[in-house]
Formats: structure tokens, sequence, C-alpha cells
């Protein structure tokens, strides 16, 4: 079931200096740890002078999906959706 969150969540990221990529490593959300999967959509979105990283991805299980929002602004990270993937 997918369920809209809006809440913030922390986020451990890498960079890879090589390939020039920062990229999100694993999620803390309800006093758990996500490690994550396969990053299946990544895009950016402006909202005036403020830049929005949007992931979309699953954790390493593949047990759960979820849409994680990077504000450049404060650089504070949203859970603003995560889906289990049954229909209801």
């Amino acid at each position: 079931m997918r369920e809209r969150i809006n809440e913030e969540v922390s986020v451990v990221m890498y960079y890879n200096a090589r390939k020039r990529i920062a990229l999100p490593f694993a999620i803390g959300w309800q006093n758990r740890e996500y490690k994550v999967g396969k990053i299946g959509y990544h895009h950016i979105v402006k909202d005036g002078l403020t830049l929005h990283h949007i992931f979309e991805l699953v954790d390493k299980e593949e047990i759960l999906w979820f849409r994680i929002n990077l504000d450049t602004s404060n650089l504070h990270w949203l859970l603003e959706t995560v889906s289990d993937g049954s229909p209801a």
C-alpha cells in the first residue's frame, strides 16, 4: 500500500569523486535503518531559489519503496511516500 508520510528522516549519503555522484546509502525512519538498494529514479525540482533532489528507491531487501526529498536550502531530508508494494 502506498502511503503519504511527509516526515523528516535521517539519511546517510556517500560521494564518489571519480564518478562525481552523491547518492543516499541508508535511511533512518521509525527507529529502523534501511539500507538503500536500487535507485530507480532521481530528478531535481526547482522551487524559487531552492533545489529539491527527489530519489525513488527500494531498500536492500526490496520490501519497501521510498520517495525521499533533499531540500538544498536547509539540507533536510523528507520522506514523502512509502509503499510495501501491495495494492491495498
